[in-house]
């Protein structure tokens, strides 16, 4: 038998909380409101005949004496002490003996005592184990069999009852052996039930390690579109690191909570590409019924796409090389002759005004296309990102200084600005430099009057991922063009290749990290959204 310990300060006695220990408490319960009624009965001289008849005497101290060892049982039982297979054996025995004396005042077999016997078998036979149940039975015939061979020596009674004491012990028999097999299959059930509900437990406890160490996200909505299952990839990703337990999606993801009704409008779509609002991460989310009829729940899969748009950008770089190759073969060496030619025309004598104006005009051309083709060349020749932890403080620091003697501009017209200090995140530092240089080139071209370029960093709130906000004071992005900074070739400068956001993001994105616009009161902002540091990066072989 298992026990589980539990100090009991005022007895020092140990006690326990063993399943087996529940029933005998239960049989014990039984005796005690059978003694009970039999001291009533009794005493109150209420008792129907023949109970007690023929001996009063001997019924009445025996009935006492019956109340009293219940009561004694009682506490064995809460004391447990003696052992509990000892306490079965001594407390059916007594029964026995009790109730067959309690029989032979009453009058014997006809008395119906007998079905008190069948009782404390019965009792007796589930609470053990093994073939005690056929002593139990034994041991209770022999009683009755005793009983009527003392009738009949000393013929109290005036006849005796054979043929009423045999059917007593074979019934006697046949219960013991019934609830003898009963148990042993209740018993049987009950282990092979706890040994699922440990293996339940324990895939339990392995799917939650599990879904909770998982890179991917993963949210359960239940058929009233309440949130049951959050994994910590989830929180991340969809700034949940504080919601009330069984809060409604629409209520706290309404994005979301709009894809999940298309979904489940028309499922011949599963994924759907969205941005999150708090986060400001574009995310993949993938849904799946739950339940026979799958609408019992949903399954949500949250994946950052920057993983995927990863893999995308090593196409499209596998692509623009060869585009890049090409555009070098056929374009670059007669763009430099062209350009060569109008630098010869503009050196000779003799031309006229207009004549310099259209030279000067191939010269600025040619360098513009110049740049388109290497900043194209620079893109398919992008190698793979080596994020590693990067202290940002002195980073930007480090940067502001070297931004601002290149450019020959104030100090004080690029301000950094990092709470809490000690920030860290996961970028590489050459292709983060690249980033942010041409973000603030950005913000210095589109200045009004003195420039003023800001870099503030900070964790936000929601998500709790660092994040780096690059800001000019010039006149903004009109809101229409705001779906069309971040493509290729798209400009609004004369001077400008188009390159310049899209190349930025690209490398945002081989990071792991988000960049966007944000809208703010004056200028323009863009931020920097980092993976969390937290997460370390899976290096192939």
């Amino acid at each position: 038998m298992t026990e589980i310990a539990v100090n009991a300060p005022s007895t020092g006695i140990t006690f326990g909380d063993s399943a087996e220990w529940k029933p005998l408490g239960y049989f014990i319960l039984y005796r005690l409101a059978l003694c009970g009624l039999l001291v009533v009965l009794y005493f109150w001289g209420i008792a129907p005949l023949p109970v007690g008849y023929y001996d009063t005497e001997l019924f009445r101290n025996v009935s006492v004496g019956y109340a009293v060892f219940s009561l004694l049982t009682a506490v064995a039982n809460r004391m447990r002490f003696p052992a509990y297979d000892a306490q079965v054996l001594i407390q059916v025995f007594a029964d026995i003996v009790a109730i067959t004396l309690l029989m032979h005042a009453s009058g014997g077999v006809t008395s119906g005592f007998g079905m008190l016997l069948l009782v404390a078998i019965a009792g007796g036979s589930v609470l053990t184990q093994g073939r005690i149940a056929i002593l139990f039975a034994a041991m209770a015939s022999i009683a009755v069999l005793t009983q009527q061979i003392f009738v009949w020596i000393t013929s109290p009674f005036p006849t005796t009852h054979y043929t009423q004491a045999g059917i007593l012990g074979a019934s006697l028999f046949a219960t013991a052996y019934l609830a003898h097999v009963s148990a042993r299959r209740i018993r049987m059930s009950e282990a092979l039930a706890a040994r699922r509900e440990v293996d339940l437990a324990n895939l339990s406890q392995l799917n939650e390690h599990i879904i909770s160490r998982m890179q991917a996200g993963i949210l359960v909505v239940d058929a009233h579109n309440r949130i049951r299952l959050v994994n910590e990839s989830a929180r991340h990703m969809l700034g949940l690191e504080a919601y009330d337990e069984g809060a409604r999606v629409e209520n706290v993801l309404p994005k979301l909570s709009g894809l999940l009704q298309t979904w489940r409008g028309d499922r011949g779509r599963p994924s759907h590409l969205f941005q999150h609002e708090g986060t400001q991460m574009r995310l993949i989310c993938s849904f799946a019924g739950i339940g026979q009829r799958a609408v019992d729940g949903v399954l949500v899969f949250i994946e950052d796409a920057s993983a995927l748009t990863q893999q995308a950008q090593q196409l499209k770089l596998a692509s623009l090389g060869r585009m890049a190759a090409s555009i070098a073969h056929e374009i670059r060496n007669p763009l430099g002759a062209i350009s060569h030619a109008g630098q010869l025309l503009s050196e000779s004598g003799g031309l006229a005004d207009g004549d310099r104006r259209l030279t000067e005009m191939i010269r600025e051309n040619s360098i513009r296309m110049n740049a388109i083709i290497e900043n194209v060349l620079r893109i398919s020749r992008g190698k793979p990102a080596k994020p590693k932890l990067v202290a940002l403080k002195p980073w930007l620091e480090e940067f502001s200084e070297a931004f601002v003697d290149a450019n020959e501009i104030p100090i004080n017209c690029l301000t950094v600005s990092v709470e809490p200090e000690n920030i860290k995140v996961r970028v590489d530092p050459s292709q983060l430099h690249q980033v942010v240089w041409n973000l603030c080139e950005n913000g210095l071209n589109h200045s009004n009057g003195t420039p003023r370029i800001g870099l503030r960093a900070g964790i936000s709130n929601s998500t709790e991922r660092p994040y780096l906000d690059i800001r000019d004071n010039g006149d903004g992005i009109p809101e229409e063009e705001l779906e069309q900074i971040f493509e290729p070739f798209f400009t609004t400068r004369d001077d400008g290749s188009g390159l310049g956001l899209y190349i930025a993001r690209e490398l945002c994105e081989g990071n792991k990290a988000a960049l966007n616009f944000v809208p703010v009161d004056q200028g323009s902002c863009f931020r920097i959204s980092f993976t969390d540091p937290r997460r370390e990066e899976v290096v192939s072989a």
